[in-house]
């Protein structure tokens, strides 16, 4: 087996310290089956990214997280990365300039989209009148927009055919942020738009029973907020196959922010996966590397690893440095940075290397602030085959020093 486990806690790579430390703590609470770590693992919000926690008739707010059901989307196109190259600087502009990146963004023009009459929004009318009007009104205006930190547009090449696909990264945006604040609110006796009074990275879990009201209410309004950035990642490709001119043969979506109810051993479990990603057998899902290395589409194995891991398994490379020591220390009145171990002229050297077509990001978002995709993947190879790996030739995200709340 390519899994350890370490205290109880089945652990895929490298043990991270901090990560296990918090993988532990949300072991000790509430009715877990199971706790994971894929290889990619590395500290979040009370759950670590890259953890699976897996609980009887239970729910975690706090484990799926803020950016809820951020995820991917990946299309393959009817054209050849050869034939869109000698205009990929105008086509680089134009996604830049049509989609909106970016802190607080509003979408350029209204989407509009039938999950705004779905039904479970009355999970926020039974909230309050005032909470469901904010919450849909900053849904509304933000449908299509893609967020900053490391939520990005990107072109590939498939190494193997040559085809041109399309992916992007994001999640459900303010709408999924404030649902997510709500309800941890809620469950500690606050008002839903509370302040919380200085919540911790390595704090212990907040939990739903399921059977609750509350925890009912969560759940409807995480499925909103799921169908809301599937909605939202449509769009954004619809957009730039637009400014491409070129057609979707083939599609990949997944989230892996979220918690799913699924059977393992003839038993019904919530799932809670933070940046991880499904991968039941036959599951075909997206996994991206940095703006410097590969991304790939894999399929869940049927093997016994596999079930092992709860059909779970990495979302990308993982980060091995945090933002801060990255990019440095941010002066908002100055708009400067100091301290930063990675210099802009390093990282454009790195991406031009790697033959990338460049808008925004910062040094925090740079190839050397992530492991290589294929180490993580290693970890996982009794669990997932590769079908496709891509090369992108294409970055596009926010630009340098915009902080984002809804980031995983």
């Amino acid at each position: 087996m390519a899994f350890q486990t370490i205290e109880g806690v089945r652990v895929w790579g490298n043990p991270v310290s901090g990560a296990l430390a918090q993988a532990k703590t949300c072991a000790e609470y509430g009715n877990v089956v199971q706790t994971l770590l894929m290889a990619d693992h590395h500290k979040g919000y009370s759950q670590p990214i890259g953890g699976v926690v897996v609980y009887d008739g239970q729910i975690s707010p706090s484990g799926v997280g803020y950016d809820i059901a951020c995820g991917n989307k990946a299309v393959r196109t009817n054209l050849l990365a050869a034939d869109i190259k000698p205009r990929l600087t105008k086509i680089m502009d134009e996604i830049a300039r049509k989609i909106s990146f970016g802190v607080g963004r509003v979408n350029n023009v209204k989407v509009d989209h039938d999950l705004f009459d779905d039904p479970d929004w009355a999970a926020f009318q039974a909230v309050g009148k005032q909470e469901h009007d904010k919450l849909k009104a900053l849904a509304q205006s933000q449908l299509g927009t893609v967020g900053s930190g490391n939520h990005y547009v990107d072109l590939f090449e498939e190494e193997r055919t040559g085809q041109l696909w399309i992916a992007n990264h994001f999640g459900s945006r303010g709408f999924g942020h404030k649902t997510a604040s709500g309800f941890i609110n809620l469950a500690a006796g606050r008002d839903f738009f509370g302040k919380a009074p200085g919540e911790k990275m390595d704090q212990p879990p907040v939990l739903l029973d399921l059977s609750s009201e509350l925890g009912d209410m969560y759940y409807r309004a995480m499925k909103l907020a799921g169908r809301y950035a599937y909605a939202g990642r449509d769009y954004v490709i619809e957009q730039v196959l637009a400014i491409l001119g070129a057609e979707a043969d083939l599609e990949v979506h997944n989230h892996h922010n979220y918690a799913w109810k699924e059977t393992h051993d003839g038993k019904e479990v919530v799932v809670v996966r933070k940046g991880a990603t499904p991968s039941a057998p036959g599951q075909v899902g997206f996994i991206g590397g940095s703006m410097g290395d590969i991304s790939v589409i894999v399929k869940g194995k049927d093997s016994g690893e596999n079930k092992d891991s709860y059909y779970s398994t990495v979302h990308g490379a993982g980060r091995t440095m945090s933002r801060t020591q990255a990019a440095g220390k941010m002066n908002w009145k100055t708009r400067t940075r100091s301290g930063g171990q990675i210099t802009s002229e390093q990282m454009m050297a790195a991406v031009r290397e790697f033959g990338v077509e460049l808008r925004g990001a910062g040094t925090d978002e740079s190839p050397f602030v992530y492991r290589k995709l294929q180490e993580v993947l290693d970890a996982h190879a009794d669990t997932i085959e590769i079908m496709n790996v891509l090369k992108p030739i294409g970055v596009c995200m926010a630009g340098a020093d915009e902080y984002d709340p809804y980031k995983d």
